[in-house]
């Protein structure tokens, strides 16, 4: 997914008066090149390696803009928390493994006749949709019989007051 970040990336930040950092850029490909979603905090302490001076603001930042332009996705969890996977060519959705947290692409969801439906009841315009399924991915399922799942927190609990 590396290839993510492209000339094409660049004019489309270009044409909304963006720009392609390389704070930005090293955030986006951190992300490409992982193989589960990653937290912010996940993302910045990698992004750090290669710029020591970049802020966690920059990345909420620049994980805001990325994902209003369609280049990376926020996966969210029951719990209010998320954390980001990059997003491929065209119409994508995720499987999310709630125990180890891999998340893989998938494009066959057939929602056409739902979202249509939604649209003639509601009266609202869907323009986008965002599917994401948790459950365990096959390594996992394989590791502990069946029903037993531990969630794997990536984000710690919020402390509420």
């Amino acid at each position: 997914m590396a290839t993510l970040v492209s000339s094409g990336m660049r004019d489309g930040l270009r044409e909304h008066r963006r720009k392609l950092t390389r704070p930005r850029q090293a955030i986006l490909e951190i992300i490409a090149a992982a193989d589960h979603h990653l937290t912010p905090a996940e993302i910045h302490k990698r992004a750090r390696k290669k710029y020591p001076h970049l802020g966690l603001v920059t990345v909420y930042r620049t994980l805001d803009l990325l994902t209003e332009y369609g280049y990376v996705q926020r996966v969210h969890f029951s719990d209010g928390c998320h954390s980001y996977i990059a997003t491929g060519q065209g119409h994508a959705h995720h499987l999310v493994c709630s125990n180890c947290g891999r998340a893989e692409e998938f494009e066959d969801c057939d929602l056409a006749p739902l979202i249509a439906s939604l649209q003639r009841k509601t009266g609202y315009e869907i323009n986008v949709h965002m599917l994401e399924l948790m459950g365990r991915c096959p390594d996992c399922s394989s590791r502990s019989p069946r029903g037993v799942t531990q969630i794997r927190r990536t984000v710690p609990p919020r402390n509420h007051k």
